[in-house]
């Protein structure tokens, strides 16, 4: 009887394995449909991934995600009274995240600068007016400035003027890159000229301004990554000692001298962070 029950309960053991991993399959699918761009979550995250300014709405909702984020880290590292304090900072890791995600976009745009300048060029010398050469341009690029571009030709289908639309063009991007090929379009409707060629010679520039940037960036990445490392060191040993001994950091709070020592040592790693990034940062 003893080896029969044992291969039952063998048995009983794969059969619950097996629905185990069906369910977790069909809750990561359902997770993955949450967080992906047509679920509750992705709704939600769209201004992130989009790298826009969000709506007061949009703005709300993901202050109100940040809020319990960081109540959740907060209560299952320190307890209800440290989630309720980093929940705090809920709308100040909203707007960190919302300009990371702007500057990202920044980013893609400005190094699609020159593809978008050579995409205008090929349509251009293939017989379209620059009204269907931004039109054309539009269907053979993604990312950021296949969007803009797309808004580009959709404005321009509902018969805007060109210059109105190229004007907005230019100032939703907020680069130098952009202010050069508008100016350039702008100069040939005025004077006329080879657009084609010039904006071939402007997409030659702009490779080299964009390399020159790529190459200041690895140059600093070392640094700036021992820079975090360093300035994150404290904070991930803080959250250890929590874990290990819970209440510890509260105990510290507690004395008068820990609790100067440690803002003091808050304020300096905040200062030094701030003094990095503006070291490190690239001017136009």
């Amino acid at each position: 009887m003893g080896p029969l029950l044992a291969a039952g309960a063998a048995m009983a053991g794969v059969l619950a394995a097996w629905s185990a991993v069906g369910a977790a399959e069909h809750g990561l699918a359902g997770l993955v449909a949450a967080v992906g761009p047509d679920g509750p979550m992705g709704r939600v995250l769209r201004p992130l991934r989009a790298g826009r300014t969000p709506s007061e709405a949009e703005r709300r909702r993901l202050t109100m995600l940040g809020a319990l984020a960081l109540l959740a880290i907060g209560w299952l590292l320190g307890g209800l009274v440290a989630g309720i304090l980093l929940a705090a900072g809920g709308p100040f890791a909203a707007s960190r995240l919302l300009a990371a995600a702007r500057r990202r976009r920044a980013e893609r745009l400005a190094g699609s600068a020159p593809v978008v300048a050579r995409a205008v060029a090929d349509a251009l010398s293939g017989g379209h007016s620059i009204r269907g050469a931004l039109a054309a341009a539009a269907h053979g690029l993604d990312g950021p400035a296949g969007a803009e571009l797309q808004a580009v030709a959709a404005a321009l289908a509902l018969g805007e003027p060109t210059d109105a639309v190229v004007d907005t063009w230019r100032t939703r991007c907020g680069h130098s890159a952009y202010d050069a090929i508008a100016a350039a379009i702008m100069l040939q409707r005025e004077a006329g000229g080879d657009l084609a060629g010039l904006l071939r010679g402007l997409a030659a520039a702009l490779d080299e301004q964009v390399r020159a940037e790529a190459d200041a960036r690895s140059l600093t990445a070392q640094a700036r990554f021992t820079a975090l490392l360093v300035a994150a060191l404290p904070l991930l040993a803080a959250a250890l000692a929590e874990l290990g001994h819970p209440g510890y950091l509260v105990s510290l709070v507690a004395r008068p001298l820990s609790a100067l020592l440690i803002v003091l040592s808050l304020t300096l790693q905040l200062a030094a962070a701030v003094a990095i990034r503006r070291i490190s940062r690239l001017r136009a």
